[in-house]
């Protein structure tokens, strides 16, 4: 009989379950080797941090931030939370001062893990103006401390944990432990302002893991995924508990520049990811493609024709494909692909969950042709995470939806067209903010999500736009940017794009090339330049950006071609403010940012061919 899941239990079922085999594994970034830790000393290691955080004077429900990239460390720390009946605040690696102190100032949070030396050092300055905060646990060794006295490093903390273990105290507060128990308050990125702490109880989690067992039947305890995406975030975190509670082993991937890498070390049968991750896979691979002799590239087309032929237009429907395309596909098609696979560490690809945004269908149908079982879904923090995703067995996906709507989760659609969710995997409400809980839910308690769509008869779900990003040309028509910046990003000369035009005549966009990309395109024609600003001026490359605008223009609504655009020197960053933590555009800000200057657009872009 499967034993109930708890939280705060766990790691301590698991490790007497599988002893002594390995449950995470962590990376040395200097000798790029990957150590094992045994779910036994994991499970040691959670009651050890847990013991340490009530000698800090933890409290019962009291808030413990976790402030730091993708370490082991964190995840034990996060489940040493749950066995001390404490809530667990987690904030990005990359959060500033700013950030960090309303977060810490509005969940009150009284101890902070901080990853590493930036973390420690905004910790360090949120210490000294809290009120609320009064320690900080310094996880990586090398953290100069800088003489705080209220700063502890985790090996101490463990060590003081392990020796005093405050075992009848744990007890008392596991036996405390239920169901309505606040587990999380994971804080939004706050595009419009400041963010908003989503609750999620243990219900909700709960709820998510039944649902995702119903669903997700192909995963099991001989799999191995990569902790690619920051555990911070709602689709990592509920991911990585999916997977303990499955007993599959997490490679956790602390530095995500290096993914491409890190992918054939570990060869990861699962890997959850975001859209942008899937755009350079592809990017890639055509790319390669691209650089091969005429006949191998000539091969290499006619192999994706034939997987998606076999895949899609047979495998995907059910039916038995015919014997040339079946055996052309097995002995001449999949080898190729194979290889293709090898070379990503994709080769032993069970099925990548992938979320966050819009994956245009292009890349979609390529990496299916190809074998590569994307399962592509949608979700909020809100939710839990999932909200749909494809069916697993890699037939009946939509191409074109965002998937079947998940067991027991009700979905339906306004009257107005909004998206709207009901179940026991969506939030009750934000962390002390009862007006947007006014605002967000409707009268028969159904959360807003905000987006717009449909649901088929087969109970696909379709998003058509975001609502709260829509905006209206000078001519009142409605744009949906997303459903533009899919389309051009898949372009493998584009890193970025933003497309502008509320209030204007036209719709304009702002685009980041792909440099690398971009700079072996010019130096192929001869081409002089000695900076990036030089390069995007030349006319054979905004020439070659025109025919890009042109030819995605073909597939648009006339009112929502683009007329102009601008090639940018540098990204947007959320350094600069452009992009939240999640990566997501601060659409306000580049708004304003390019509104101060109404004739920036067109500067170094040019009318296209469509206007």
């Amino acid at each position: 009989m499967e034993k109930e899941f708890v939280l705060s239990t766990l790691i301590h079922q698991q490790a007497e379950k599988y002893g002594d085999r390995a449950a995470i594994y962590g990376r040395n970034d200097e000798t790029g080797q990957w150590t094992g830790i045994s779910w036994r000393e994991m499970d040691k290691t959670v009651e050890g941090l847990a013991a340490g955080i009530i000698g800090l004077g933890v409290k019962s429900n009291d808030r413990v931030g976790i402030f730091s990239q993708n370490m082991c460390e964190i995840i034990m720390a996060d489940y040493a939370n749950y066995s001390a009946h404490a809530i667990t605040v987690p904030l990005y690696a990359t959060s500033t001062v700013a950030q960090v102190e309303f977060i810490v100032d509005d969940s009150e949070i009284g101890v902070i893990y901080a990853g590493e030396q930036y973390q420690y050092d905004v910790a360090l300055e949120v210490l000294r103006r809290s009120k609320y905060l009064r320690t900080i646990v310094a996880i990586d060794p090398s953290i100069d401390l800088k003489g705080e006295k209220n700063a502890i490093r985790y090996s101490d903390l463990l060590a003081e944990g392990l020796k005093n273990p405050h075992l009848e105290e744990i007890a008392a507060r596991k036996a405390l432990a239920s169901n309505d128990d606040l587990v999380n308050i994971l804080y939004t990125s706050g595009t419009t302002g400041n963010p908003k702490g989503v609750e999620l109880r243990h219900y909700n989690y709960a709820e998510a893991m039944r649902i995702h067992n119903i669903r997700l039947t192909k995963a099991s305890d001989k799999d191995t995924s990569m902790a690619f995406l920051p555990i911070t975030h709602v689709f990592e975190r509920a991911w990585d508990m999916f997977c303990l509670q499955k007993g599959i082993k997490i490679y956790v991937n602390k530095r995500p520049a290096e993914i491409a890498k890190i992918m054939p070390e570990v060869r990861p049968t699962l890997m959850c990811a975001v859209p942008r991750y899937w755009e350079k896979v592809y990017a890639a691979v055509n790319d390669k493609i691209n650089g091969s002799p005429k006949l191998l590239q000539s091969l290499f087309r006619w192999s994706i024709k034939i997987g998606k032929r076999r895949n899609i237009d047979y495998y995907r429907n059910g039916k038995l494909s015919p014997l040339n395309v079946g055996l052309s596909y097995k002995f001449l098609a999949k080898p190729l692909f194979n290889k293709v696979k090898k070379a990503a560490g994709l080769d032993n690809g069970n099925f990548f969950p992938v979320a966050g945004a819009k994956l245009a269908d292009e890349i979609l149908e390529f990496m299916h042709a190809i074998g590569i079982n994307i399962v592509y879904g949608y979700g909020l923090t809100e939710s839990c995470a999932t909200v749909c995703c494809f069916p697993l067995n890699n037939r009946g996906y939509i191409i074109g939806s965002i998937g079947q709507i998940m067991p027991d989760l009700q979905v339906k659609i306004s009257n107005e067209g909004e998206i709207l969710l009901k179940g026991k995997t969506i939030t009750p409400g934000y962390y002390k903010r009862p007006d947007a809980n006014a605002e967000s839910y409707t009268e028969d308690g159904f959360f807003k999500t905000g987006d717009a769509g449909y649901i088929d008869m087969q109970n696909n779900l379709y998003i058509t736009d975001r609502i709260k990003d829509l905006f209206k040309t000078a001519g009142g028509k409605y744009i949906a940017p997303q459903h533009l910046e899919g389309l051009f990003s898949d372009s493998s000369y584009i890193d970025q794009c933003v497309a502008i035009g509320n209030e204007r005549k036209y719709v304009s966009m702002l685009i980041v090339p792909n440099f690398d990309n971009l700079t072996k395109y010019a130096e192929g024609k001869g081409l002089k330049f000695s900076s990036k600003e030089e390069l995007i001026a030349l006319p054979e490359v905004v020439s070659l950006y025109d025919g890009i605008i042109v030819e995605k223009n073909s597939d648009l609504a006339r009112y929502e071609q683009i007329k102009r655009f601008t090639l940018l020197p540098n990204a947007f960053t959320m350094d600069q403010g452009h992009l939240t933590n999640t990566l997501k555009i601060k659409r306000k800000v580049v708004n304003e940012l390019f509104a101060k200057d109404p004739d920036v657009i067109g500067k170094r872009g040019i009318k296209t061919k469509c206007d």
